[in-house]
């Protein structure tokens, strides 16, 4: 890559590291912040926070940098492209109501699968991951089954940057979900959780969501787990029967 393009990916890279740094529970950054946590020189943080502020990207208060008014037209979009039809809605709302845990929808991006959807159980002990958030497909029953076309490339490097991973043992828990039309797990990546999935397909009949139903692995017994698959399959049958579709799809 010629040296002036990759300066550029450099650049925009090292932005977005800032803008990453907010979140519900830091609202504002200071310079300080950044540079500790960004490792960059404070003239480079300093230029980087003016640009991000100029376009509209940053907002700066007394109390540091917050997120600009750009980003709602952002947001906007995002939830445009990725808000799902209300029969999808209504098909998930229905099914986290008969089984009283959470239901989730996940897309794989890369080596992560990001939640897009979510009907949260209505119990006190249950199971919460916010949409937008990203988790790794080293483990987790939707892993399993979003993995089942993946290349060995993909789980080469699914291994090498997750050291719980293992590309063997990937390809075999992605044959066995691909075999049994669901996958389930216990405590793969959280001690005490547990998770059904089954997949959505699209028109290529490739899984290109994975539905399922998570929460406290002392309510997901063998008798349990089989309810759930009968219930994911048929709704996840009527999602892709009425087309389903994603910004990476």
């Amino acid at each position: 890559m010629p040296s002036h393009e990759s300066g550029g990916v450099r650049s925009v890279q090292r932005a977005f590291d800032i803008l990453s740094l907010l979140s519900e529970d830091r609202r504002t950054l200071t310079i300080r912040e950044v540079v500790d946590e960004t490792g960059l020189a404070k003239t480079t943080a300093l230029r980087l926070l003016q640009t991000l502020e100029q376009m509209g990207l940053l907002w700066g208060t007394p109390r540091g940098y917050a997120a600009g008014p750009a980003l709602w037209r952002w947001a906007h979009l995002a939830r445009s492209a990725w808000e799902l039809p209300p029969e999808t809605v209504q098909l998930m709302r229905e099914l986290g109501a008969r089984h009283r845990e959470t239901v989730n929808l996940y897309v794989a991006r890369d080596v992560h699968r990001i939640c897009i959807a979510q009907q949260e159980s209505p119990q006190p002990l249950r199971h919460v991951v916010r949409v937008g958030d990203e988790l790794p497909l080293w483990a987790g029953a939707s892993s399993k089954v979003l993995l089942r076309d993946a290349s060995e490339q993909l789980l080469a490097r699914i291994a090498r940057l997750f050291p719980q991973g293992d590309p063997a043992a990937l390809r075999e828990q992605a044959a066995q979900a691909a075999r049994d039309g669901y996958a389930v797990s216990h405590g793969e990546r959280e001690p005490g959780l547990s998770a059904v999935a089954v997949p959505v397909t699209g028109s290529s009949r490739a899984a290109v969501a994975a539905l399922t139903l998570s929460g406290p692995t002392v309510r997901f017994g063998d008798e349990r787990v089989q309810e759930f698959v009968t219930d994911l399959r048929d709704v996840a049958k009527r999602m892709s029967e009425r087309g389903f579709d994603h910004p990476l799809s």
